[in-house]
């Protein structure tokens, strides 16, 4: 494969060898680390190309959260776009809360090494939080909303027209599962979505990888994690009740989530109650039931 040269020389040559399979001696080992990182490879590459998440010219904000999701985000879009034949920029962006002893410099550290132009924005959502919110209320929705309001005002302020997000396929089903059970709506969490303003578009590569997938390459990777909880308040306890289910299925069901999945893509409006989606007053007349 030719050098993209595209690309700063130095994230060229990280992406060139990104997969852990250049840094395991064992045969065995070297063989199942490589099978892992081109299966989530192919499903990122798949999902790009199923829902047109990446277009000819695309500035792309790629979210760090110092989570394992964005690592594997970072280095699954660098090891594609050596391949694609189409342009496009990646810029790792990471918003920095400031939440008290939270190390940064790790995150900072790892995109240092990628070698891609990269922004560590300073802003004060802890701060936010703390002033808006009663004691002993959580910060989580609040804080996603700042974060994601931050990151579409920095992506205007430097003409990026798309934001990456890391949610895989297990985030996509606790979202449906959160909506089915304490919404009453069926609704998941889309590949691409437009903003309310319709100038900006939100992709999520990973959404056809489980996130067990993940935890094994970033063990792998051995990337610099940013500890969770700093806040606080630790993950939403209902999102973290759909995880566990999901989880719990893994082990008694192992097809089950993906079953599921796989009807988020397969719907037959007509057998369901949505008048908005169906005319069931004409039916009679057609059209044709599914």
């Amino acid at each position: 494969m030719q050098n993209d040269k595209n690309l700063p020389e130095q994230a060229d040559a990280y992406a060139r060898n990104v997969s852990p399979y250049f840094n395991i001696e064992d045969k065995q080992e070297k063989y199942k680390a490589d099978k892992l990182f081109k299966r989530l490879r192919r499903k990122v590459g798949h999902a790009i190309g199923d829902y047109g998440m990446i277009e000819e010219g695309d500035k792309i904000l790629v979210c760090m959260s110092g989570g394992k999701d964005s690592y594997v985000l970072l280095d699954m879009m660098l090891s594609l776009k050596r391949s694609a034949p189409i342009d496009f920029t990646l810029i790792p962006v990471h918003i920095d809360s400031g939440f008290p002893n939270a190390p940064e410099y790790l995150l900072e550290e790892h995109l240092k090494k990628v070698g891609l132009e990269y922004h560590m924005l300073k802003r004060p959502v802890y701060e936010i939080c703390k002033e808006k919110l009663e004691d002993g209320i959580p910060y989580c929705s609040l804080c996603s909303r700042l974060r994601r309001g931050f990151l579409y005002s920095f992506a205007r302020e430097i003409g990026a027209n798309k934001i990456a997000l890391g949610h895989h396929k297990d985030d996509c089903l606790s979202t449906f599962f959160l909506n089915l059970f304490y919404s009453g709506m069926m609704k998941a969490m889309p590949p691409v979505l437009r903003n309310d303003k319709d100038d900006l578009t939100v992709i999520r590569p990973l959404i056809y990888c489980r996130e067990r997938d993940l935890i094994a390459l970033s063990k792998l990777k051995e990337y610099p994690l940013l500890p969770k909880g700093l806040c606080g308040w630790g993950e939403d306890q209902q999102r973290a009740n759909m995880n566990r289910m999901i989880k719990q299925w893994d082990k008694e069901y192992p097809k089950r989530a993906d079953i599921v999945f796989k009807s988020l893509k397969n719907v037959a409006p007509s057998h369901l109650l949505d008048r908005e989606l169906f005319d069931f007053t004409k039916i009679s007349n057609g059209p044709k039931v599914k």
